[in-house]
């Protein structure tokens, strides 16, 4: 019972966080300001990473949990460089 549980729960979260992302493209994509979109670009490597995750939960594979370690970090460094962009025009100074 166990089991079946975690794997319907997994296969429900992995179907919603595809409903997440599909969200975040949408704002990506029609934002009206560049604001927007950068947080339609940092909510969508969160479900990208949520969903590397869940793949790794399901395998039981470590690697896909150091992938989720490097989409994050790349989008963190990504989101800090758009907005000091956007906010000063420049990112190295």
């Amino acid at each position: 019972m166990s089991e079946f549980l975690l794997t319907w729960s997994l296969v429900l979260a992995q179907i919603l966080l595809g409903l997440a992302m599909c969200c975040a493209t949408f704002r990506l994509v029609t934002g009206p300001r560049a604001q927007d979109r950068i947080l339609g670009l940092d909510t969508l490597y969160v479900n990208a990473m949520l969903m590397v995750v869940t793949f790794g939960i399901r395998s039981g594979s470590s690697l896909y949990f150091e992938a989720a370690l490097v989409i994050s970090l790349l989008g963190f460094v990504a989101t800090v460089a758009l907005a000091k962009f956007l906010m000063r025009g420049e990112v190295i100074e």
